[in-house]
């Protein structure tokens, strides 16, 4: 495929067990004031206890990311970390694989605003039509 000026497409994002995804979709970098914005926001609209299930990536565990912790916890959100190199238990992991594998098609790659939509169009999808 041709290629033209370098684009990066970010996705932060959770889905649970019942396929209910909860996420943003961003051109910038993912740095720790947006994971803090999210973690933030989201405990703030969250309805009863809610468990967040990260990674042991160094911006989910910053210094910055976890000195907010004991704010939400007295919101309901609670942060638990993976142990190390068990991407298995991650569901968004799963997520994103397929979502590139099957859900983002070649010709989506054609241009930035392609990729943009069929990305989105994909993840605001999951739980009705994928």
């Amino acid at each position: 495929m041709p290629c033209g000026e370098k684009f990066r497409l970010n996705c932060f994002g959770m889905i649970d067990r019942n396929s209910n995804y909860d996420g943003f979709t961003t051109t910038e970098s993912i740095n720790t004031e947006k994971i803090i914005e999210y973690l933030d926001g989201l405990s703030l609209r969250i309805k009863k206890k809610t468990v967040v299930v990260l990674d042991n990536a160094r911006i989910h565990r910053a210094r910055k990311v976890m000195s907010r912790r004991e704010l939400r916890e007295k919101r309901g959100l609670f942060i638990f970390f993976l142990p190390s190199y068990s991407l298995h238990l991650n569901l968004a992991e799963t997520l994103w694989r397929i979502r590139k594998g099957k859900w983002i098609k070649p010709q989506d790659y054609v241009s930035k605003n392609n990729l943009f939509y069929a990305t989105n169009r994909a993840l605001a999808n999951i739980g009705k039509v994928l």
